[in-house]
């Protein structure tokens, strides 16, 4: 039955590309527009500095002054705080490359890793800021709500998930009293270990980074284009109608719906559409949102099964917290609507957030992403090939 389904699915994949080419063509485009110009200029840097941080022992050296911390509130070594600074501000898929990274080091067990990859993998603060709150709300003030709802969330799902698999054995943490001898020993011996010149630790970290960002793409422009179809093909008002049932009874509107089930597989085409619905009350439309984000839509988590399949951590846990998250992240999008926008919009704090540097900012580098994203894409797109041209020469 698993094979006909697959089959049948990428035959109706198939034929629907041929019967309706130019609305693909159009959700390839936007896909790739998206990918070029934001994702991979944006995300590269992140993606080299961590390959090159792990390298040089650096994560082992702040490891260690974080396992007191990340221990005893996550049930993690301390190598995972650079995981969750990295994962946040960068975005995902970012937490889920770096977990699977140091997994492959040997530096987390399997179980941690699994909770790890459960709460670092987060949207971006220019993304919810910049995208969601003033590009597509127009309402700066929304991008503080969603920003607490969502990293608050990611907080507490690493507190619940610290309980998954506390039987299994762990990563040893030895107690010292000197702390800073200990983390200059440990990153000095990370750095012995890896015999690699700099060179070759440089180009390793530029051509991994492009492989990783690439398959993002694919990705990316995949569900775009798969987003598109489904609703041509009429299954997503059907299946949005099984959807209106249950999220009625919480009161959602209706017009929602549609919109909320675009977001499940695609975030950034949901949220716009959710937007474009909400009217003038926000409530529901930034708890849905909130939700959207936190259980990461279909094609994120489509990029981590991929990366996470380099390993043996298993996809289920993480899918488990996306659904936590999402849940806890709309509790908390209600519960500090008021406060953080509703009752507060007059306020002087409110009003100088208004007045704009957070979000001006955010749509300064969305712009300059946007004018020299694509220049900064194909330039490291060529780096890497002449990279992997020479050393298939020598």
């Amino acid at each position: 039955m698993k094979s006909v389904l697959l089959a049948g699915s990428a035959l109706l994949l198939a034929v629907s590309l041929i019967m309706y080419p130019d609305p693909s063509l159009q959700a390839s485009i936007r896909g790739l527009n998206m990918w070029w110009e934001v994702v991979f200029p944006s995300l590269l840097p992140f993606f080299i500095t961590a390959e090159l941080l792990i390298a040089f022992g650096m994560v082992r050296f702040i490891g260690v002054f974080c396992e007191p911390i990340m221990r005893p509130l996550f049930n993690v070594p301390g190598v995972g705080s650079f995981v969750l600074a990295m994962g946040m501000a960068s975005g995902y898929p970012s937490g889920a490359k770096l977990t699977s990274r140091l997994r492959q080091e040997k530096q987390l067990t399997k179980i941690e890793a699994e909770r790890l990859v459960s709460f670092t993998n987060a949207s971006n603060p220019l993304f919810i800021v910049g995208v969601i709150a003033v590009s597509f709300f127009g309402e700066a003030e929304l991008g503080i709500l969603l920003a607490a709802a969502h990293y608050g969330g990611n907080i507490l799902v690493g507190i619940c998930m610290r309980f998954y698999g506390r039987s299994q054995p762990r990563s040893s943490y030895v107690r010292e009293k000197g702390l800073v001898k200990r983390a200059f020993r440990e990153l000095h011996e990370t750095r012995m270990a890896d015999k690699r010149p700099f060179g070759k630790i440089f180009g390793d970290a530029v051509v991994n980074s492009i492989q990783t960002l690439l398959m993002i793409g694919g990705f990316i422009i995949m569900f775009s284009v798969f987003n598109k179809l489904l609703f041509i093909l009429g299954i997503t008002d059907s299946l949005a109608y099984g959807l209106k049932l249950l999220t009625s009874i919480f009161g959602i509107p209706a017009e929602l719906v549609v919109p909320m089930f675009s977001g499940l597989f695609e975030i950034t085409m949901g949220g716009q559409m959710i937007a474009q619905a909400s009217g003038s009350n926000f409530f529901f439309p930034i708890i849905i949102v909130s939700f959207i984000l936190a259980f990461n839509g279909f094609s994120v988590q489509a990029q981590v099964a991929s990366i996470l399949a380099e390993t043996d951590i298993r996809f289920a846990p993480y899918f488990f917290a996306r659904l936590l998250h999402g849940f806890i992240a709309a509790g908390l999008a209600a519960i500090l609507y008021g406060p953080l926008y509703a009752k507060h919009q007059e306020t002087s704090i409110l009003t100088f957030l208004q007045e704009k540097t957070a979000p001006d900012t955010s749509l300064e580098l969305l712009r300059f992403l946007s004018s020299f994203g694509p220049a900064v894409t194909l330039i490291m797109l060529a780096v890497g090939t002449l990279i992997l041209l020479k050393r298939r020469l020598n």
